[in-house]
């Protein structure tokens, strides 16, 4: 122990034991370091933590409370909110379950002190389609056209210095950023509402299509949240353990394209917005020991629903793949996530719209592929006369999401903001291949 003094409360790994104080320095130091060493979180910043309600989501809130805190050595300097995506609808819990896991959730985002907004599921069927569209990046990120990071922090002193800041007040609690009256009874979305999810979920044909499909509604509508509130960053809870499953999970939905932004400390294919990953440095240990040894409250919703005799997900078969390995072979985890580490994020770079995934906003790795390759993403179909065919959208997904769209059921069980947006995309193409044979047959 590094201490020399206190019990060892806890071994991390062989021969590295620790008692409850150097833990918890051990702990903060990991979430300082992450921040401060990639350095893309600006001084004053507005930031959105996405919060589940599970161990690792709850463990970075209570990281950022203590790094505002008075005490704090090296106070952080950004303004968080907090960000709950409700999805009880499609875990099968009953409005009263669903009830109670709000108010659960609510009791612990009040006792933050920070702006919290509270969101459920059904809300992303009312998305706009410009969510399918990257905003424009702006000025305050590490952009050559932006300022430096340390003439931000410069900046921010200065600044604070001439406000009269004496350094004791906690960013965050402005009232103008507290959402518009969480009621103390949190009010479920309308029934048709709520129907209207369970029928698109219900239409995906396998376990994975409908997981794809949860982790998609849940980005878009926390990636909205922070448009609509003038965040510039998205903290995501995912840990090491989490990201390691994670990039052997896209890896078998054909995404190794994309390992980079889908595993990566950032991820800024949203162009506004960038999500940032801090806990990614954590076991799913280490977050247990930290939260049972701190007191850190969370909150457990059951899994997503699965149909019956239905075959798990592949998200589901590498967890229980990667876990059991694990506890045989110590190493393996960390040996997956330290690979991840290697990948570039280029791939992922879209040139242009008709370069850009529809869904998952990546670039399109589907040029200059052989026939036989793409096969397995086709839909074969001769649809009527009239009648919007599921096959025109294949052209603009990229490979994994090929396969995914596939099994997404009939075009009008489709959120409706991706078809409105699909279908601006696909008559885009037809004007501008209608212009390309018109100056053809001229020439």
């Amino acid at each position: 122990m590094k201490c020399g003094q206190g019990t060892a409360a806890l071994v991390i790994r062989v021969g590295d034991p620790f008692c409850r104080g150097c833990f918890r320095d051990y702990f903060v130091h990991k979430f300082r370091a992450m921040l401060g060493k990639n350095r893309v979180i600006f001084p004053g910043e507005k930031v959105l933590l996405a919060v589940s309600g599970g161990p690792a989501s709850s463990a970075m809130v209570r990281q950022v409370q203590e790094g505002l805190s008075r005490e704090a050595a090296k106070r952080l300097r950004f303004v968080p909110g907090l960000v709950y995506v409700e999805e009880g609808a499609v875990r099968r819990q009953s409005p009263e379950q669903r009830e109670q896991t709000l108010a659960q959730m609510e009791t612990l985002l009040q006792a933050t002190g920070f702006p919290y907004y509270l969101i459920h599921l059904e809300e992303a069927l009312e998305l706009p389609p410009s969510i399918l569209q990257p905003g424009l990046e702006r000025a305050s990120t590490s952009s050559p056209s932006g300022p430096s990071y340390k003439e931000a922090v410069d900046s921010f002193i200065q600044q604070q210095r001439q406000d009269g800041d004496s350094g004791t007040s906690l960013p965050g609690h402005s009232t103008q950023d507290t959402p518009a009256g969480p009621s103390a009874t949190p009010r479920l979305p309308a029934t048709a509402q709520t129907q209207e999810l369970l029928r698109s979920f219900e239409a995906a044909g396998t376990a994975t299509a409908r997981e794809e499909l949860l982790e998609m509604l849940r980005t878009h509508l926390i990636v909205q949240t922070a448009r609509n509130k003038g965040y510039a960053k998205v903290m995501m809870g995912e840990s090491l353990t989490r990201v390691a499953i994670k990039l052997l999970t896209n890896l078998s939905l054909g995404r190794g394209a994309f390992l980079a932004v889908d595993t990566g400390f950032t991820d800024q294919r949203h162009g506004d917005v960038m999500v940032v990953r801090p806990m990614r440095d954590y076991t799913a240990k280490e977050i247990a020991f930290y939260n049972r040894f701190f007191s850190v409250p969370t909150v457990i919703v059951p899994p997503l629903f699965t149909k019956r005799r239905e075959k798990p997900s592949i998200h589901q078969l590498v967890e229980r793949f990667l876990l059991g390995l694990q506890e045989e072979f110590p190493s393996t985890i960390s040996t997956v996530y330290r690979t991840g580490e290697k990948l570039s994020p280029e791939p992922a770079k879209a040139s242009s719209e008709s370069q850009r995934c529809l869904l998952c906003l990546c670039g399109l790795d589907t040029d200059g592929e052989e026939e036989l390759a793409l096969e397995p993403t086709l839909i074969l179909e001769e649809p009527e006369a009239g009648v919007e065919s599921k096959a025109a959208y294949i052209p603009l997904l990229c490979y994994s999401c090929r396969l995914t769209f596939k099994e997404l059921g009939p075009l009008d069980t489709l959120p409706p903001y991706v078809r409105a947006e699909g279908q601006r995309r696909i008559r885009r193409a037809e004007m501008e291949q209608d212009q390309e044979n018109q100056e053809a047959s001229k020439s």
